[in-house]
């Protein structure tokens, strides 16, 4: 089950658990694409063109690309130009497709939960703490320094 969908002048081929990135969206939260240009139902069956369908998606992740330089450059003229660009993205996850009264749904995501700390190192280390004092730094004899002879 996949579809084929535009979004910011770019086509994607997207099915439901799949995290695309797209140019930056100005929303958060709940995403839906409208202009989906082709749906495959099933397993190995060929696409076909939809206008009733329809792509859902939720925004994970707003951020920047990687950097690329622009360098221009004309020879025997003395011009050079350097110039950086960073183009910003919106990470999507599909979460739903959606096409003649059918819904495909993506798997819900497992929460992360925190992990704990073992009691027997946090105890070790409160133990280790207070032993531990620091040895006083003896100097070392200074020498005078040399005279020079005329």
């Amino acid at each position: 089950m996949y579809a084929v969908i535009r979004a910011g002048g770019k086509q994607y081929r997207v099915a439901p658990g799949d995290v695309i990135r797209v140019e930056k969206l100005g929303t958060d939260g709940q995403v839906e694409f409208n202009d989906v240009l082709a749906v495959s139902g099933a397993e190995g069956e060929i696409a076909r063109p939809q206008s009733e369908a329809r792509v859902v998606g939720e925004v994970v992740e707003q951020g920047r690309g990687a950097k690329v330089i622009v360098f221009h450059y004309k020879r025997k003229k003395q011009y050079k130009k350097l110039r950086g660009h960073r183009q910003s993205f919106s990470a999507v996850r599909i979460t739903e497709i959606a096409f003649d009264g059918q819904s495909f749904k993506a798997p819900d995501l497992p929460k992360k939960e925190p992990k704990a700390k073992k009691p027997e190192v946090v105890e070790a280390a409160a133990e280790k703490a207070p032993a531990k004092k620091k040895a006083a730094k003896k100097s070392a004899a200074k020498k005078a320094p040399a005279k020079k002879k005329k």
